[in-house]
């Protein structure tokens, strides 16, 4: 994860776009690659959408937006100073505890 993080970085200084890359508009930014991938699925049967990565077009498009979707996250959380690591496995221990196995197991409820 830190190698990708010091690469998405480098590309940034290199083109002089740190100056954009504000919380704001790195937030937006991401928001706007997650719709696109949103939009790969959309319409979609549950049982296309699960075959997507059958199809070698529809693959490449989830693959390139997934990647935007990885490279903005990334970006946004070193300009903030967050361990991407750090906050998803603290967050999943979070998660644990609110959900557990035996109480949760085979239910999409919310709690």
């Amino acid at each position: 994860m830190s190698d990708l993080t010091t690469q998405v970085r480098a590309f940034a200084e290199e083109r002089d776009w740190q100056q954009f890359h504000t919380p704001k508009n790195l937030a937006m930014a991401l928001a706007g690659e997650v719709g696109e991938l949103l939009a790969e699925f959309q319409w979609l049967t549950p049982e296309q959408a699960s075959a997507v990565m059958e199809d070698t077009e529809a693959a490449a498009r989830v693959r390139a937006e997934i990647g935007d979707v990885m490279i903005y996250l990334t970006r946004l959380a070193d300009v903030l100073g967050i361990d991407l690591v750090e906050a998803a496995l603290t967050k999943l221990d979070e998660v644990a505890v609110r959900y557990p196995v035996h109480q949760v197991k085979g239910s999409a409820a919310k709690r």
